[in-house]
């Protein structure tokens, strides 16, 4: 086949990767990469970078594990243990991690896609949060696995012109972004920065999402290819995305400028650029939120059903009603007038927290050839796998301050 013809096809089986990518970008990292750039200019780009090529390892592992195996990741972590008691231990852990992580994110994902749309209607953000939340429900009420894997190509097709957009215009400057921001450089001030990056780009949710939504649609190793570039293509996007979030930030204030939140960013282009850039930036910041308030209630929802051996039917009852919970939940949080920073921050650490537990389960599955057979972890991945397990146990234990 033409190598022509074998990237078109390629092309159109994107879809797993677009609404991991989706829910990769949310208004945490809309919010966190402005904070970035506003405060530190170009300097923290390479913490993304690495972020974003981190994410790729580990959802190519998840994507690897589904088409293989035809598993989620929380199914192939529940059959790991023979002892019962473990094994409840496995699910109750998985469970737990990530539906309340999943209800963490939920927050802040729809106050932050409300700020976006209140930046360009004036409405209230109560009634704009519970908007955002019935146009959710809705759509995962319909279960219809394409209806929604088109919705959030759409998605990401707006947020990357949105913010790609605004960071062409601003004018940065290109030599400064590759002297600077590509030199990685830690110190006491900018580490909880390098720690808020990595978190919010390298979400355990994914992990669960990424497995079970390549079911739907590769149907074998011989389009594992095709799933790996997938993969590669939208966690690209996603780190294009959130770099040009910091290149528009870095351009637009002088160092040291605080964000307070994520519309925020698009009330200080007005004056810089144009009303234009007010609007552009809000969309792309309604559409960030819009899209995680999705993927979180539907990642919970396939996590639990995995670890509880139940069918994965997006109109099953089951199904339905876990996802409901977490969006409920979201809604009413978000409805109480909480400051939608705290949201995210205490997002990022239930983060911080699941993540390493996560990252370990998975090594073990990936080196597992009853299951894997040939496709078991290389020895090179394995190294990269352990060391990015390393780096996110270091990171957790220092957002929570024990050094």
């Amino acid at each position: 086949m033409p190598k022509d013809s074998t990237f078109k096809r390629r092309l159109k089986n994107v879809g797993p990767g677009a609404i991991v990518a989706a829910a990769i970008i949310g208004p945490g990292t809309v919010t966190t990469a402005s904070n970035v750039g506003a405060e530190f200019g170009y300097a923290l780009i390479w913490a993304l970078v690495f972020s974003v090529i981190a994410t790729m390892f580990l959802q190519e592992m998840v994507t690897r594990l589904g088409v293989i195996t035809r598993k989620d990741l929380s199914t192939i972590l529940r059959e790991q243990f023979s002892n019962p008691v473990l094994k409840w231990i496995a699910i109750l852990l998985i469970i737990s991690a990530i539906v309340i992580g999943s209800a963490a994110y939920e927050a802040g994902n729809i106050v932050g896609g409300a700020l976006g749309m209140v930046a360009i209607t004036g409405l209230p953000t109560k009634l704009v949060a519970v908007i955002i939340g019935v146009l959710a429900g809705i759509l995962l009420w319909i279960g219809q696995y394409k209806v929604i894997e088109r919705v959030f190509v759409g998605l990401i097709l707006i947020m990357t012109l949105s913010f790609v957009i605004t960071a062409i215009v601003v004018q940065p400057d290109l030599s400064a972004i590759f002297t600077k921001g590509f030199v990685p450089k830690v110190s006491s001030g900018n580490t909880l920065y390098v720690i808020s990056l990595i978190g919010t780009t390298i979400v355990p949710y994914t992990l669960f999402l990424q497995s079970s939504t390549v079911q739907e649609r590769f149907k074998g190793e011989e389009q594992l290819s095709d799933s790996r570039f997938d993969v590669l293509l939208t966690m690209a996007i996603c780190g294009i995305i959130s770099v040009s979030i910091i290149i528009t930030a870095a351009a637009a204030f002088p160092l040291g400028t605080s964000i307070q939140d994520p519309s925020s960013m698009a009330e200080q282009l007005q004056p810089l650029l144009g009303s234009w850039a007010k609007y552009v930036f809000a969309i792309g910041i309604f559409a960030a939120g819009i899209s995680s308030s999705m993927t979180a209630p539907l990642a919970a929802a396939y996590a639990t059903a995995g670890a509880l051996g139940w069918e994965k039917n997006l109109r099953s009852a089951k199904f339905r009603v876990v996802w409901m919970v977490v969006l409920l939940v979201g809604v009413i949080f978000s409805s109480l007038g909480y400051d939608p920073i705290q949201l995210i921050v205490f997002s990022q650490y239930a983060n911080g927290l699941i993540l390493p537990i996560i990252v370990l389960f998975l090594m073990f599955a990936m080196n597992n050839r009853k299951t894997l057979h040939q496709y078991v972890n290389p020895i090179w991945i394995n190294i990269v796998g352990w060391l990015i397990f390393i780096i996110t146990v270091t990171l957790s234990l220092m957002s929570f301050g024990i050094f």
